[in-house]
């Protein structure tokens, strides 16, 4: 029988559930600023992992906003819809964070920049 505090996808990234339970508030926090777990959890996979989507989800909002502001009156209508949808990833990824899950965000979550 498999321990219901261990996520399968931890497990598949090798992430010792005792760093996700210690470094649960950091993983959170990083959605509001990308870089805090890379300061106060250097060594922490689980703090890195959610640094990492943080960090996507800034460079695809700040990125996809500008484009769309460039665009007149298509970009412009389609500018709070997006802005929408990036604030939804990010509650997402706040919940994945808090909550202890390895969960990638949808359509940004597979790429990596942080290591």
């Amino acid at each position: 029988m498999t321990d219901p505090m261990v996520n399968p996808d931890s497990a598949s990234m090798n992430i010792d559930p005792a760093d996700i339970e210690k470094n649960k508030v950091m993983a959170g926090l990083a959605y509001l600023i990308f870089f805090l777990p890379l300061l106060a959890c250097p060594d922490s996979k689980y703090g890195r992992y959610h640094a990492n989507q943080a960090l996507i989800l800034l460079i695809v909002g700040f990125g996809g906003s500008l484009i769309l502001s460039f665009i007149p009156i298509i970009g412009w209508l389609l500018l709070p819809v997006f802005a929408f949808v990036v604030l939804v990833f990010a509650i997402i990824g706040l919940v994945n964070g808090f909550g202890g899950k390895v969960k990638p965000l949808p359509l940004i979550g597979k790429f990596t920049i942080i290591k």
